[in-house]
């Protein structure tokens, strides 16, 4: 059994075992070494997930495909075990690709599918989150695990807290402001830069949320910690600027901190400068480029969770992206707006670059000031 030592952060416990009814044959999963602490922190996280979220709840069946590759997914495969007692378990590294996806054969519209992975399950050409919508699963995604460790795990564990008065009350605010908004201004520099602006002379486009309510979504789920709402100008070549960046999304898509904020230079909605750029930088825009001409910038996201700052960082950008301030992303790539001189899937990029963010107006009013979103 799991023995709560809440007085030691990194305690060891017992090894773990449970066992899971597999197409007639038992595995057994020795889940070692996890911190007693963080597996209830996760536990407490993800039983509100599963409650306020997905809101799933018997007659419904849950299966739970996992691996134990690394420690993050140890601690919420096991927490999972708590949360979903009745669930079946399947190792992905002890069952073949048919077995996974035989199982989910099995499974009705409204049932549900965890998928705890260290980096990303393959399973031929089978696209696991998108075929499992088609058929009506509620999905809880959990990719790129291997990339957070040390602290990490902890920000990242904390970043699964749901609050649905302040998720759903701050991305409705957001988007009833953003969707009547007649243009904005991103405050990147404060009065120590300020000429860092980034100017949105454009209203913008519909605004979609992140925010863990479903009710009018036709799938149910997706990839998990969650938290934001974004958008983009409408007439893209109204945006110019200046703009200083203090993370952004490097080649191996992990998040990249320079020493030093790189400023972005934004003309008719394409970075055509950079000043204190690094040769990772100038390997992403590179990369751009060669395959695009040109490096548009298109989505501007305003991520909603607290437990993700410029200070408490993780190394997923798909995590990270939902930090609490402003991201934007780089390339011609955005599959959500169609634009008239952007043809749906010519894009290959979208990379996503995180903003010093002293203050955010759209018109006139003030949405972001001081490190949190004041709407």
């Amino acid at each position: 059994m799991l023995q709560k030592q809440p007085t030691n952060l990194m305690a060891i416990i017992n090894t773990t075992e449970f066992s899971n009814e597999l197409n007639g044959s038992i595995d057994v999963v020795k889940l070692e070494e996890i911190s007693a602490t963080l597996v209830c922190v996760a536990e407490k996280n993800l039983n509100d997930i599963l409650t306020h979220v997905v809101q799933h709840a018997a007659p419904h069946k849950a299966v739970v495909v996992f691996d134990t590759a690394c420690e993050l997914a140890n601690i919420l495969t096991q927490a999972y075990q708590h949360c979903l007692p009745e669930a079946q378990f399947i190792d992905f590294g002890k069952n073949s690709p048919d077995t996974v996806l035989a199982v989910f054969a099995g499974l009705a519209a409204s049932d549900l599918v965890v998928l705890v992975q260290s980096t990303n399950f393959r399973l031929e050409a089978f696209r696991i989150r998108v075929e499992l919508f088609k058929r009506g699963l509620k999905v809880i995604e959990h990719p790129h695990l291997s990339r957070m460790i040390g602290a990490e795990v902890r920000y990242y564990l904390d970043a699964l807290a749901y609050d649905p008065v302040y998720f759903r009350g701050v991305g409705s605010s957001l988007k009833a402001i953003i969707d009547q908004a007649q243009y904005g201004c991103l405050d990147s520099g404060g009065d120590q830069f300020p000429d860092a602006r980034l100017v949105f002379d454009s209203p913008f486009e519909s605004a979609k949320l992140n925010v863990g309510d479903y009710s009018e979504m036709q799938n149910v789920g997706g990839q998990f910690p969650i938290g934001e709402v974004f958008t983009e100008a409408r007439d893209l070549e109204s945006v110019h600027g200046r703009v200083r960046i203090f993370a952004f999304g490097d080649t191996q898509y992990r998040v990249n901190r320079p020493a030093k904020p790189i400023t972005l230079i934004v003309e008719k909605g394409q970075v055509v400068a950079t000043e204190g750029s690094t040769p990772e930088f100038d390997a992403v825009l590179a990369n751009i480029r060669a395959d695009e001409d040109v490096v548009w910038l298109r989505e501007i996201g305003f991520g909603l969770n607290r437990a993700f700052t410029k200070d408490r960082s993780v190394s997923d950008i798909g995590s990270f992206e939902r930090m609490c301030g402003v991201h934007l992303s780089l390339g011609a790539k955005h599959g959500i707006y169609g634009k008239p001189n952007f043809k749906r899937g010519d894009g290959k990029y979208h990379i996503d670059v995180f903003a010093v963010t002293e203050q955010v107006t759209l018109d006139e009013q003030v949405i972001y000031l001081d490190g949190a979103w004041c709407v």
